[in-house]
Protein backbone atom coordinates (compact mmCIF):
# COMPACT_ATOMS: atom_id res chain seq x y z
CA UNK A 1 0.00 0.00 0.00
CA UNK A 2 1.83 3.47 -0.76
CA UNK A 3 2.04 6.42 1.07
CA UNK A 4 -0.39 8.18 -1.54
CA UNK A 5 -3.44 5.64 0.03
CA UNK A 6 -2.72 4.30 3.43
CA UNK A 7 -4.69 4.90 6.26
CA UNK A 8 -3.60 6.81 8.75
CA UNK A 9 -3.06 5.75 12.89
CA UNK A 10 -2.36 7.56 16.01
CA UNK A 11 -0.73 5.48 18.42
CA UNK A 12 -0.05 6.60 22.07
CA UNK A 13 2.13 5.17 24.40
CA UNK A 14 3.85 4.02 21.13
CA UNK A 15 7.61 4.59 22.40
CA UNK A 16 8.16 0.82 24.57
CA UNK A 17 5.65 -2.44 25.19
CA UNK A 18 2.35 -2.79 23.84
CA UNK A 19 2.42 0.53 21.81
CA UNK A 20 5.37 -0.03 20.30
CA UNK A 21 4.12 -3.09 18.52
CA UNK A 22 1.07 -1.95 17.73
CA UNK A 23 3.00 0.93 15.84
CA UNK A 24 4.90 -2.09 14.31
CA UNK A 25 2.16 -4.04 13.15
CA UNK A 26 0.14 -1.19 11.92
CA UNK A 27 3.07 0.44 10.09
CA UNK A 28 3.32 -3.39 8.40
CA UNK A 29 0.14 -3.62 7.19
CA UNK A 30 0.34 -0.73 5.35
CA UNK A 31 -0.70 2.64 7.77
CA UNK A 32 1.04 5.50 8.22
CA UNK A 33 1.53 5.95 11.50
CA UNK A 34 1.76 8.84 13.67
CA UNK A 35 3.21 7.39 17.24
CA UNK A 36 3.07 9.59 20.34
CA UNK A 37 4.46 9.43 23.62
CA UNK A 38 6.88 11.13 26.21
CA UNK A 39 9.90 9.83 25.35
CA UNK A 40 11.81 11.48 22.56
CA UNK A 41 14.87 9.44 22.48
CA UNK A 42 12.95 5.98 22.10
CA UNK A 43 10.58 7.24 19.84
CA UNK A 44 12.99 8.59 17.43
CA UNK A 45 14.73 5.37 17.60
CA UNK A 46 12.07 3.70 16.91
CA UNK A 47 11.04 6.02 13.92
CA UNK A 48 14.89 5.31 11.92
CA UNK A 49 13.91 1.48 12.69
CA UNK A 50 10.88 1.45 10.66
CA UNK A 51 12.18 4.27 8.12
CA UNK A 52 15.08 2.07 7.59
CA UNK A 53 12.59 -0.48 6.35
CA UNK A 54 10.56 2.15 4.30
CA UNK A 55 7.57 1.92 6.68
CA UNK A 56 6.31 5.69 7.28
CA UNK A 57 6.18 6.82 10.63
CA UNK A 58 5.76 10.05 12.53
CA UNK A 59 7.20 10.84 15.84
CA UNK A 60 4.98 13.13 18.38
CA UNK A 61 6.53 13.53 21.59
CA UNK A 62 3.46 14.57 23.85
CA UNK A 63 2.19 14.30 27.00
CA UNK A 64 -1.30 13.57 26.63
CA UNK A 65 -2.40 14.02 29.90
CA UNK A 66 -2.19 17.54 29.09
CA UNK A 67 -5.36 18.49 27.38
CA UNK A 68 -3.70 21.24 25.17
CA UNK A 69 -1.67 18.05 23.68
CA UNK A 70 -4.58 16.78 21.74
CA UNK A 71 -5.05 19.40 18.82
CA UNK A 72 -1.22 19.37 18.61
CA UNK A 73 -1.52 15.60 17.95
CA UNK A 74 -4.62 16.00 15.60
CA UNK A 75 -2.85 18.79 13.88
CA UNK A 76 0.43 17.18 13.05
CA UNK A 77 -1.51 14.23 12.01
CA UNK A 78 -3.29 15.73 9.39
CA UNK A 79 -0.40 18.43 8.30
CA UNK A 80 1.35 14.68 7.57
CA UNK A 81 -0.78 12.44 6.13
CA UNK A 82 -4.18 15.19 5.48
CA UNK A 83 -6.84 12.03 6.93
CA UNK A 84 -7.46 10.16 10.48
CA UNK A 85 -8.53 6.95 10.24
CA UNK A 86 -7.47 5.02 13.16
CA UNK A 87 -6.89 6.53 16.86
CA UNK A 88 -5.37 3.56 19.35
CA UNK A 89 -5.73 5.21 22.92
CA UNK A 90 -3.02 2.81 24.24
CA UNK A 91 -1.08 4.92 26.84
CA UNK A 92 -1.68 3.89 30.29
CA UNK A 93 -0.47 3.58 34.25
CA UNK A 94 -0.99 1.29 36.97
CA UNK A 95 -0.20 1.36 40.41
CA UNK A 96 -1.21 -1.75 42.29
CA UNK A 97 -2.05 -1.07 46.05
CA UNK A 98 -4.39 -1.54 48.58
CA UNK A 99 -6.85 0.95 48.86
CA UNK A 100 -5.47 2.13 52.13
CA UNK A 101 -2.09 2.63 50.72
CA UNK A 102 -3.05 4.65 47.92
CA UNK A 103 -2.64 7.94 47.60
CA UNK A 104 -5.47 10.50 45.84
CA UNK A 105 -2.07 11.58 43.41
CA UNK A 106 -1.57 8.07 42.55
CA UNK A 107 -5.34 7.64 41.77
CA UNK A 108 -5.83 10.87 39.89
CA UNK A 109 -2.46 9.96 38.05
CA UNK A 110 -3.94 6.51 36.81
CA UNK A 111 -7.28 8.61 35.99
CA UNK A 112 -5.85 11.20 33.98
CA UNK A 113 -3.91 8.69 31.36
CA UNK A 114 -5.93 5.78 31.64
CA UNK A 115 -9.48 7.75 31.21
CA UNK A 116 -9.20 11.17 30.73
CA UNK A 117 -7.06 11.98 28.36
CA UNK A 118 -8.40 8.96 25.87
CA UNK A 119 -11.62 11.04 25.92
CA UNK A 120 -10.01 14.15 25.57
CA UNK A 121 -7.75 12.69 22.19
CA UNK A 122 -10.81 10.86 21.05
CA UNK A 123 -13.15 14.17 21.42
CA UNK A 124 -10.46 15.99 19.14
CA UNK A 125 -10.31 12.82 16.47
CA UNK A 126 -13.74 12.45 15.88
CA UNK A 127 -14.87 15.53 14.03
CA UNK A 128 -12.19 14.72 10.89
CA UNK A 129 -13.87 11.13 11.03
CA UNK A 130 -17.34 12.15 11.61
CA UNK A 131 -16.67 14.43 8.64
CA UNK A 132 -15.58 11.77 6.78
CA UNK A 133 -18.04 8.97 7.35
CA UNK A 134 -15.72 6.37 8.33
CA UNK A 135 -13.24 5.91 11.30
CA UNK A 136 -12.44 3.61 13.88
CA UNK A 137 -11.29 4.31 18.12
CA UNK A 138 -9.33 1.74 19.36
CA UNK A 139 -8.88 1.55 23.10
CA UNK A 140 -6.54 -1.17 24.77
CA UNK A 141 -8.26 -2.01 28.38
CA UNK A 142 -7.77 -4.92 30.33
CA UNK A 143 -9.34 -8.12 31.84
CA UNK A 144 -9.28 -5.55 34.90
CA UNK A 145 -11.92 -3.90 33.66
CA UNK A 146 -13.60 -6.87 33.98
CA UNK A 147 -12.24 -8.46 36.73
CA UNK A 148 -11.61 -6.90 40.37
CA UNK A 149 -8.62 -8.18 42.13
CA UNK A 150 -6.38 -7.41 45.56
CA UNK A 151 -4.18 -4.07 44.88
CA UNK A 152 -6.10 -3.05 42.01
CA UNK A 153 -8.55 -1.04 43.64
CA UNK A 154 -7.20 2.32 41.49
CA UNK A 155 -6.17 0.71 38.46
CA UNK A 156 -9.19 -1.44 37.96
CA UNK A 157 -11.70 0.95 38.58
CA UNK A 158 -9.83 2.88 35.91
CA UNK A 159 -10.70 0.28 33.32
CA UNK A 160 -13.80 -0.01 34.48
CA UNK A 161 -14.35 3.09 33.55
CA UNK A 162 -12.90 2.99 30.02
CA UNK A 163 -14.97 -0.19 28.82
CA UNK A 164 -17.82 2.03 30.12
CA UNK A 165 -17.17 5.04 28.61
CA UNK A 166 -15.95 2.81 25.46
CA UNK A 167 -19.11 1.28 25.50
CA UNK A 168 -21.45 3.92 25.22
CA UNK A 169 -19.29 5.59 22.50
CA UNK A 170 -19.82 3.23 20.32
CA UNK A 171 -23.63 3.67 20.52
CA UNK A 172 -22.81 7.26 19.90
CA UNK A 173 -20.89 7.03 16.54
CA UNK A 174 -21.89 3.85 14.72
CA UNK A 175 -24.05 5.44 12.73
CA UNK A 176 -21.30 7.39 11.25
CA UNK A 177 -19.94 4.54 10.65
CA UNK A 178 -16.79 4.84 13.29
CA UNK A 179 -16.51 1.58 14.95
CA UNK A 180 -14.83 1.49 18.61
CA UNK A 181 -12.71 -1.65 19.41
CA UNK A 182 -11.77 -2.46 22.83
CA UNK A 183 -8.96 -4.75 23.48
CA UNK A 184 -8.49 -6.67 27.21
CA UNK A 185 -5.68 -8.49 27.60
CA UNK A 186 -4.78 -10.09 31.01
CA UNK A 187 -0.96 -10.12 31.86
CA UNK A 188 1.40 -9.57 29.09
CA UNK A 189 5.28 -9.59 29.20
CA UNK A 190 6.13 -6.20 29.34
CA UNK A 191 8.05 -3.73 32.04
CA UNK A 192 4.35 -2.54 32.53
CA UNK A 193 4.51 -3.32 36.46
CA UNK A 194 6.07 -5.62 39.02
CA UNK A 195 2.90 -8.02 39.73
CA UNK A 196 3.26 -8.90 35.74
CA UNK A 197 3.59 -12.42 35.19
CA UNK A 198 6.36 -13.94 33.12
CA UNK A 199 6.93 -17.45 31.46
CA UNK A 200 6.46 -19.24 28.05
CA UNK A 201 2.93 -18.59 27.67
CA UNK A 202 2.65 -14.96 28.78
CA UNK A 203 0.80 -12.98 26.74
CA UNK A 204 3.24 -11.20 24.29
CA UNK A 205 3.32 -6.70 23.07
CA UNK A 206 2.85 -8.54 19.74
CA UNK A 207 0.00 -10.73 20.65
CA UNK A 208 -2.33 -7.62 21.43
CA UNK A 209 -0.63 -5.88 18.28
CA UNK A 210 -2.53 -9.22 16.36
CA UNK A 211 -5.47 -8.29 17.55
CA UNK A 212 -5.67 -4.97 16.93
CA UNK A 213 -4.79 -5.85 13.00
CA UNK A 214 -7.61 -8.36 13.45
CA UNK A 215 -10.14 -6.16 14.52
CA UNK A 216 -9.18 -3.48 12.32
CA UNK A 217 -9.15 -5.77 8.95
CA UNK A 218 -12.41 -7.02 9.44
CA UNK A 219 -15.43 -6.00 6.70
CA UNK A 220 -16.12 -2.30 7.68
CA UNK A 221 -19.76 -3.20 7.77
CA UNK A 222 -18.75 -5.84 11.04
CA UNK A 223 -17.35 -4.46 13.75
CA UNK A 224 -15.46 -6.55 16.57
CA UNK A 225 -16.24 -4.83 19.44
CA UNK A 226 -14.81 -5.95 22.15
CA UNK A 227 -11.55 -9.10 22.45
CA UNK A 228 -10.31 -10.46 25.80
CA UNK A 229 -6.74 -12.01 25.49
CA UNK A 230 -5.57 -15.05 27.63
CA UNK A 231 -2.53 -17.07 27.12
CA UNK A 232 -3.91 -20.47 25.42
CA UNK A 233 -2.25 -22.36 28.17
CA UNK A 234 -1.79 -21.08 31.65
CA UNK A 235 2.04 -21.35 33.08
Amino acid sequence: MSNETSKLAIVTGASRGIGRAISIALAEHGYRVAMVARSNDLLDQLHHQLAERGLATLPIVADITDDSAAERIVTSALDWAGRIDVLVNNAGIGIFKPAIELTAEEFDAMWRLNVRAPMVLTRAVLPQMIAAQHGAIVNIASLAGKNSFAGGTGYAATKWALRGWASSLMLEVRQHNIRVITICPGSVDTGFSSINKRGDHITQPEDVAAAVVFALSAPERTMVSEIDLRPTRPS
